[in-house]
């Protein structure tokens, strides 16, 4: 058997062309993202003289929408605005979150009016990421790409993260809210604008395949509970993602604790983001060697112990070490696990399944953080231990999971086909038109 058993060609580069620049957009605007998240946790904390409570309640609430992203996803499964599906999505939703920036960017800046602007932008925003995902892991089942296009995405979209964290601390020290809201407004326009591109690589009969096919509404949600690939998928993303104190601990502990300013901060985020890039490219690289069952055992014991470098921090320079460690790990996992999702989508529910991916990796995140902020509010010597220990203690969960995967499902290499896979599809879209 060949080493690669599907090289580049035309058309993977036409999909590398398409998903390059709108993973790109749509994260450097997205409002959960470094950028905002940073720039607002620091007009909460230096403008509004927040708590870490409060900071932490504050990422907390802004993420409902997020929590309910299922939602989104089963709207963009169903729905097809415009008459354009995805690029429908693309075209209406970019227009309003950034019809929304403006107006927070006009707004006098309260911690009232930041909020309910967020949840505005985190709402409308639902839509753009479910159109985003959604034909992303479609085209990924379609043409046996989700290891490279798991690559692609977790690549390209810690480019803007890592970037957004270097200049979130740019943008708090040198630029208003205002200026801030009005730049990410005009991303937004542009993810707009994109929606009205169509490359045939990317949406030629992309929604006529049998992947792409659906059942309705109590049809649609009847498969997605009995999907029993989707359980681990969601859960595995979950528990990675639980991670006390690498955010607003973090934040704290480096300004009071250390006493350090508040870009290192910032430069540690961007750093650990930027770290994701050589994981994602390593892991675009193995998908095609190895199969998906080793690659998540291995992901799976290197992220173990990614929570203890925190115990390392004692300066800035030690700061952005971790970081970097931090990031690798987490880059080389969350690759590993989207993949698996992308392959775990049932058959025209890739956008719900993506968006539930989606919600729990935000609510694991966020919940993370607030337990990691009550936690460190215990000790003022020992909160960032507690914090550790949490946060590898739940990372063990994830083993078991792994033996709840179906070995069919991850038994092939990113490229090859699978046989097992593809009858299991159409016999549960016949099983889906009998029922209905």
């Amino acid at each position: 058997m060949a080493n690669d058993p599907t090289p580049p060609g035309p058309r993977t580069g036409a999909v590398y062309a398409y998903f390059t620049p709108l993973t790109l957009l749509v994260f450097v605007a997205i409002p959960n993202g470094q950028l905002l998240d940073i720039a607002t946790s620091f007009m909460l904390k230096n403008q509004l003289a927040a708590t870490p409570d409060q900071v932490a309640q504050f990422r907390l609430l802004t993420a409902v929408p997020v929590y309910f992203s299922v939602c989104f996803g089963l709207a963009r499964d169903l729905w097809n605005p415009l008459g354009r599906r995805d690029r429908g999505f693309l075209m209406i939703f970019g227009g309003a979150t950034a019809l929304v920036f403006v107006w927070l960017a006009l707004a006098p800046l309260s911690f009232g009016g930041l909020l309910a602007g967020m949840l505005l932008v985190m709402a409308s925003y639902g839509f753009v990421a479910a159109a985003a995902r959604g034909i992303l892991t479609l085209v990924s089942q379609e043409q046996l790409m989700s290891g490279r296009l798991s690559a692609l995405w977790n690549a390209v979209s810690s480019a803007p993260y890592a970037i957004g964290a270097f200049a979130s601390g740019y943008l708090a020290d040198h630029l208003t809210p205002t200026i801030t809201f009005l730049l990410v407004a005009a991303i937004s326009a542009a993810i707009a604008l994109l929606g009205t591109w169509r490359p045939r690589a990317v949406f030629s009969h992309a929604y006529d395949q049998p992947l792409a096919q659906g059942a309705g509404f109590v049809g649609d949600l009847r498969r997605l509970v009995r999907h029993r690939a989707v359980y681990p998928a969601v859960l595995l993303v979950c528990v990675c993602q639980f991670s006390p104190g690498f955010n607003t601990p973090l934040q704290f502990h480096l300004a009071n604790d250390l006493h350090l300013p508040d870009s290192v901060y910032a430069y540690t985020q961007g750093l650990q983001m930027a770290a994701y890039i050589p994981a994602a490219l390593l892991y675009g690289y193995l998908c095609k060697r190895r199969p998906l069952r080793a690659l998540l055992w291995w992901a799976t014991l290197l992220w173990l112990p990614a929570a203890l470098p925190l115990l390392f921090i004692h300066s800035a320079a030690s700061s952005l070490a971790m970081g970097t460690l931090i990031g690798f790990a987490s880059g080389f996992a969350f690759a590993t696990f989207w993949d698996l999702a992308m392959r775990a989508a049932p058959p025209g529910l890739q956008g719900t399944l993506m968006m539930l991916v989606a919600g729990a990796y935000e609510l694991a995140f966020r919940g993370g953080d607030w337990v990691g902020a009550q936690l460190y509010a215990l000790s003022a010597a020992h909160g960032v231990e507690y914090c550790v220990a949490a946060g590898t203690a739940t990372s063990l969960l994830m083993i078991p999971l792994l033996y709840a995967i179906p070995r069919e499902l991850v038994a092939t290499r990113d490229g090859e086909p699978n046989p097992a896979v593809e009858a299991q599809v159409l016999e549960e879209i016949a099983a889906a038109r009998h029922e209905a």
